[in-house]
């Protein structure tokens, strides 16, 4: 964390850091506060677009947006109209990209446990792909292939790669519950299994080894295993995943979409994969990160012998990833955005839990206090999409901002939403 005036790297593409006022897409952040109140996501739909078009030119057919990290509508529709696929996860997710208009065959399918109705619902929408995971999903399948509702489908892999991130968040490695183990050989028994059903077309591996990932050396260890075990296959693709990295704070660096997809390539050509074979992936994080801003407003200031603490409105419900991981985050004071940042204090939550802590050591001006509305950069991915009603706090707004103009894309929850399930 840094004293001095917030980053602008850290802030949405379109941003203007004025004296006494942030603008995102042209629109006081300010103004949003005082519109739609405040906890608030403000997602610069620029920042959005640039960055799904990034990843559609450095990848191949079916690049697709991994919607777990933030999916509404406008959402699934926006990365549609930029070229990606969309990449869900359950079946609820599955009926909101239905539901947003977005076309089967640009769906895919992932998880750990899809159940059956889940499974029955994809093959008769007849998605993109269906990524398959298990051995016990392949018996689901056998029972539910036909020529009506063929099978087109990815094998999830786990090449062995462990990346360096959180434990949480790895994926690769082989004590994983995703995927069927290279070296123990039920990738090369699942795949053979597969190819066996009539219907089923293997197109090629999958394979994610975390996420949260800031350099290539685990890609390009992950793409030579890839390629080696599937030389003989004949496949006509090869998906790496997502995972690449963001910075959230001061100090940290990562690869642009572009910079991560042509590392990719590069480190396939180097591995002998086919020009023929189609190189897809599954961005999330880095589509939607640092399109996203956070709105809070103060409510309460204690000074105490060992520290200060700052309350907010919001806090774990709303974003839970510092409880989970420990991730690091920036504030800065809307209307302050160029102010020295002299101000040390444990941001906090509204919960009821000492843990509901958003920033260990937040630095802001020294004149922000109650009523002051102050902001998280980079929270557009895991934010809204981890978010719980935790002692019965409602959901926020999230909006869309573009060229000077706001739309409410998901409304804030009311009580009533909070009570709908009551029987």
């Amino acid at each position: 964390m840094s004293s001095e005036p917030l980053l602008a790297s850290l802030l949405p593409d379109t941003a203007r850091v004025l004296e006494d006022d942030t603008l995102i897409g042209g629109v006081s952040l300010a103004h949003l506060a005082r519109t739609y109140g405040t906890p608030l996501f403000v997602y610069d739909e620029a920042t959005l677009r640039e960055r799904c078009a990034q990843a559609a030119a450095a990848f191949d057919h079916g690049v697709a947006f991994a919607s777990k990290s933030f999916l509404c509508g406008a959402m699934a529709r926006l990365a549609v109209e930029e070229g990606l696929c969309i990449d869900v996860a359950t079946g609820g997710e599955l009926d909101l990209v239905r539901r947003s208009g977005v076309d089967p065959s640009r769906i895919i399918v992932h998880g750990n446990n899809k159940l059956p109705d889940e499974l029955e619902r994809a093959l008769d929408l007849g998605v993109h792909r269906i990524v398959v995971d298990n051995f016990d999903e392949i018996e689901r399948l056998r029972s539910l292939v036909s020529a009506q509702r063929p099978l087109h489908c990815l094998v999830r892999v786990t090449p062995g790669v462990e990346a360096h991130t959180h434990e949480f968040i790895r994926t690769g490695q082989e004590d994983s519950k995703f995927g069927f183990s290279v070296s123990a050989g039920d990738a090369r028994r699942a795949i053979d299994t597969l190819r066996a059903i009539d219907h089923v077309t293997v197109h090629g591996v999958h394979a994610h080894i975390g996420s949260q990932i800031f350099d290539v050396a685990g890609f390009d260890e992950t793409i030579k295993i890839l390629v080696d075990f599937t030389a003989a296959d004949d496949f006509d693709e090869l998906c790496v995943g997502g995972g690449l990295g963001v910075a959230y704070v001061a100090g940290e660096s990562t690869l642009s979409l572009t910079e991560w997809g042509a590392a990719v390539r590069a480190a396939a050509t180097s591995a002998g994969l086919s020009p023929e074979v189609r190189i897809t992936a599954e961005p999330g994080r880095a589509l939607v990160a640092q399109a996203g801003v956070t709105l809070y407003t103060v409510g309460a200031v204690k000074p105490l012998r060992q520290r200060t603490y700052m309350a907010v409105d919001g806090g774990m419900s709303d974003n839970p990833r510092p409880v989970l991981y420990g991730s690091g985050y920036e504030a800065f004071d809307v209307t302050q955005p160029l102010a020295d940042r002299p101000q040390n204090v444990r941001l906090v939550g509204r919960h009821c839990e000492s843990g509901d802590v958003l920033i260990d050591e937040a630095w802001l001006p020294a004149s922000t206090g109650v009523d002051s509305v102050i902001a998280t950069p980079v929270t557009g991915a895991y934010g809204y999409s981890m978010a719980s009603n935790y002692n019965r706090v409602a959901r926020p707004a999230v909006v869309f901002v573009r060229d000077g103009e706001a739309r409410v894309v998901l409304r804030r929850e009311t009580f009533d939403d909070l009570a709908r399930l009551e029987a």
